[in-house]
């Protein structure tokens, strides 16, 4: 079968389309024909080397698709060949073929193309996971989203609306800024122009930030945080090491967490798909949740997907067609 693949870890100049062995599916698999993958920061990262896979799962990149079902493996059911399905994969989501578990599979809407539901499940299962798993938002509270035009981002914003909660974010643009307040942020920063954590602190302060920067953003984030606040970090976009202000951490009773979603069990992915199932689609059908599909790619043009989203140009997610 067809696949994006690697002349070895480095930039973007180091994929291309080629040949590599044909899947199978195992028991409790569904073995998709791929019409369209999300491209995520993480893919970017494991490009770079710097993101290994998970023991057993594909190299190849991607994490996310949307397609027909091809072939079932033993034990399912609920699914037939020919349905429309999308859902998150632990790799191998640029190919023509990926094999993605029963319990990580949603039957995807006429109303959604393939392109569309391939935006959904990273984004939506980060944010759900880290926001109401480990974050418990509760109404009312208000909540920190960085880089909140990024495809977590954005899905972030419109849970913590769902949610009753009070949404604040960061973005580098001021067309970016009215794309989060769009998704419902009531407050926007320019991290560029303003200082955010000064402008958090004169808003009352945060109850909960989701954070992919990281280091840079540390001493920052715990400055931001309103006593028993949560902070949950879930990328490096800033440097692995920051300035911790322990007695602060003390003082203010602050739960500092690290978090990321391809390593989860599968039980895990298979909650988080059944809160995409139950809440997710039906919020979209409501009109109260935006899909945020910034830009589709042929998979030919994989090479300039990835430095779109490096150059940190898309308000949404971005897509690869297949």
């Amino acid at each position: 079968m067809r696949a994006v693949l690697q002349h070895g870890p480095g930039g973007a100049e180091t994929l291309y389309l080629g040949e590599t062995s044909m899947l199978t599916a195992g028991a409790g698999q569904l073995l998709v024909r791929v019409r369209a993958a999300g491209v995520n920061r993480a893919d970017i990262v494991q490009r770079e080397g710097r993101y290994p896979p998970p023991p057993g799962a594909s190299p190849l990149l991607g994490l996310e698709v949307a397609g027909d079902v091809a072939a079932i493996g033993a034990g399912i059911s609920g699914f037939r060949i020919g349905d429309p399905v999308f859902g998150l994969v632990a790799g191998g989501g640029y190919a023509e073929y990926a094999l993605l578990d029963q319990g990580c599979a949603v039957h995807k809407p006429d109303t959604l193309s393939y392109e569309e539901a391939a935006t959904l499940p990273e984004a939506w299962m980060t944010a759900w996971l880290n926001l109401v798993e480990i974050a418990a938002v509760r109404k009312g509270e208000t909540v920190l989203i960085h880089a909140g035009a990024s495809g977590v981002g954005a899905a972030a914003i419109q849970l913590v609306r769902l949610l009753g909660a009070h949404g604040i974010t960061t973005a580098g643009s001021d067309e970016k800024r009215q794309f989060c307040k769009q998704l419902g942020a009531e407050t926007a920063i320019n991290y560029k122009q303003d200082d955010f954590a000064a402008q958090v602190v004169a808003l009352g302060g945060a109850d909960v930030i989701l954070d992919c920067i990281g280091g840079s953003y540390l001493e920052k984030n715990i400055e931001c945080l309103k006593p028993d606040g949560r902070l949950v970090n879930i990328g490096l976009m800033g440097g692995a090491s920051g300035k911790l202000d322990i007695g602060r951490l003390l003082v203010k009773r602050l739960r500092v967490q690290g978090s990321t979603l391809r390593p989860q069990p599968t039980a895990v992915k298979a909650m988080l798909t059944e809160a995409i199932r139950k809440t997710v689609l039906p919020a979209i059908a409501a009109g109260n949740v935006q899909l945020t599909l910034d830009k589709v790619f042929d998979w030919g043009q994989v090479v300039e997907a990835h430095r779109y989203v490096e150059a940190a140009a898309n308000r949404g997610k971005v897509v690869l067609r297949l």
